[in-house]
């Protein structure tokens, strides 16, 4: 009646090594013994405010050197100043702004499909600045210096008020489910 080898008790799993707590310690990668740690989760709640803020900047931002785009153009060169502006301002909100949107409209998404959306609409911006640019050369209707000044201030600024944000937003490094 006696056996050599005890049975296991019903219900429970015979004692056999945990190959991952072997690999990682007996321990394990959470500091428990047979309990994983958080899994890695971007939070998209999280993203995505920091993203909103990047936008809402940007567009604060572009605005402004619209208004004072337009003024000081105006006072440069007149109306050619004024369209150099506008024209400057419309660029750099093409430049940011769909950077920003891609990205937001894709934070549920793999990181490949993001990467993939974002390097698409980059390639989009290329072909869309070379055409502007080309259309834009042979005119005289606007003021290219003011076109250069506003489109490196919106460009720039842009990229440094979503460099803050990022900075400065809360986006945890994972999220227990």
């Amino acid at each position: 009646m006696s056996s050599t080898s005890p049975e296991p008790h019903p219900g429970r799993e015979p004692a056999v090594p945990d190959e991952t707590a072997a690999r990682e310690g007996a321990a394990g990668p959470a500091g428990q013994a047979g309990q994983a740690g958080p899994t890695p989760v971007p939070s998209g709640h999280a993203v995505r405010s920091v993203l909103r803020t990047a936008l809402r900047d940007m567009l604060l931002l572009l605005g402004s050197l619209a208004v004072l785009g337009v003024v000081v153009g105006a006072l440069v060169s007149g109306s050619a100043g004024v369209w150099g502006a506008l024209l400057g301002v419309g660029v750099a909100l093409l430049f940011s702004g769909t950077t920003v949107l891609t990205v937001l409209l894709t934070v549920d998404s793999t990181p490949a499909t993001t990467a993939a959306v974002v390097m698409g609409s980059w390639l989009v911006k290329m072909v869309v600045l070379i055409v502007v640019l080309v259309v834009l050369r042979g005119q005289d209707f606007y003021d290219r210096w003011v076109f250069a000044a506003v489109l490196l201030v919106g460009v720039v600024g842009s990229a440094v008020l979503d460099y803050r944000a990022v900075a400065k937003g809360r986006i945890p490094y994972v999220e227990p489910r």
